[in-house]
């Protein structure tokens, strides 16, 4: 069995498209789960493709920090039931509802509201018993070829091919995996328990509060808009956040895509790309950033993986040229 492996090695390297879609589509048409992990897994690679070195390469602590999220989320903060027996619970339920009994934590905080020494012993929890039973689990359904990796020193690899292919169908394959997941959670979960359970399958990764980027953006940055350059105030209910790349497409929150806007701006760009000026903006503005405020997230950061993602953004059907 393939979850037993301690390293994965890629079998085939380079992948026409017809062959990843037919990989993917077996992938999800032939999966007799007998847990949510490898949906789980799916989602956390795709929130991590624009965090990999220039090795493509993801350590476990990245990856298990998205699932960790995805998992609280899921079990804690909305009670859904991750495996296909009725009256038992998965390892990761396990290991989260003992976290939350012996920390007093209520089921309405969400992962990120944790703080941060929480957030950390959970991703250790969670990459106990995903290492061993994910990692080899999803490379096996993925006929050894998505990502090579090493339990003994905690990396994943993605395959070239399959890393560009994820960019450039990143919405199509988010889309299926969140309706599998949700499509396996009603299946074994209570029916009063499932009210749009597609919608908190597709926003389990969002940030209730992007407060903490706020408060850099504002000490770092000039007090005006990113996009119409009116000044800004410092009342949050009139100064905005805004993701450069939308968050629907990202799904994650790094300091590198995030901008001070106005309400108006951020609400007329809303799912929308910015005009190509603005991307020249957004390098400059990065440059400046870096050398001021010191983020984990300018850690993986280049400009060519923001026109990257700009690029792949357009061709997954976002709306382009927006400006003020």
């Amino acid at each position: 069995m393939s979850f037993n492996l301690k390293v994965g090695e890629i079998k085939k390297a380079y992948l026409t498209e017809q062959e990843i879609w037919k990989i993917i589509n077996q992938f999800f048409a032939n999966g007799h789960f007998t847990t949510t992990y490898k949906y789980g897994l799916m989602k956390a690679l795709i929130e991590n493709l624009y965090n990999v070195d220039n090795r493509l390469v993801l350590t476990f602590d990245q990856v298990y920090f998205s699932f960790a999220k995805i998992y609280w989320n899921l079990v804690i903060h909305h009670d859904l039931n991750q495996l296909n027996t009725p009256n038992r619970q998965s390892g990761i339920q396990k290991e989260l509802k003992e976290f939350q009994l012996m920390h007093g934590v209520p089921n309405k905080v969400v992962f990120d509201r944790l703080p941060s020494n929480f957030q950390l012993q959970l991703v250790e929890r969670t990459k106990k018993v995903g290492a061993r039973y994910v990692v080899g689990a999803l490379y096996g359904d993925m006929e050894a070829s998505i990502y090579e990796f090493d339990k003994r020193t905690e990396y994943i690899k993605f395959n070239s091919s399959i890393y560009i292919f994820l960019q450039k169908y990143r919405q199509i394959v988010t889309h299926l995996t969140n309706y599998h997941l949700a499509k396996f959670l009603e299946k074994h979960n209570d029916k009063n328990k499932l009210e749009d359970v597609l919608l908190k399958v597709e926003n389990i990764s969002k940030r209730e509060s992007l407060h903490a980027f706020y408060n850099i953006l504002w000490k770092y940055e000039t007090k005006e808009c990113f996009y119409c350059g009116k000044v800004l105030s410092d009342k949050r209910i009139a100064t905005h956040v805004d993701h450069f790349i939308p968050w629907s497409y990202i799904q994650s929150d790094n300091m590198w895509n995030l901008v001070l806007s106005c309400q108006s701006c951020n609400t007329k760009k809303s799912n929308k790309l910015a005009k190509s000026l603005y991307l020249e903006k957004m390098f400059v503005r990065n440059e400046n950033l870096k050398l001021t405020a010191v983020h984990n997230d300018f850690n993986y950061y280049s400009e060519r993986k923001l026109e990257a993602l700009y690029e792949y953004a357009g061709m997954n059907g976002y709306v382009e040229n927006w400006s003020p």
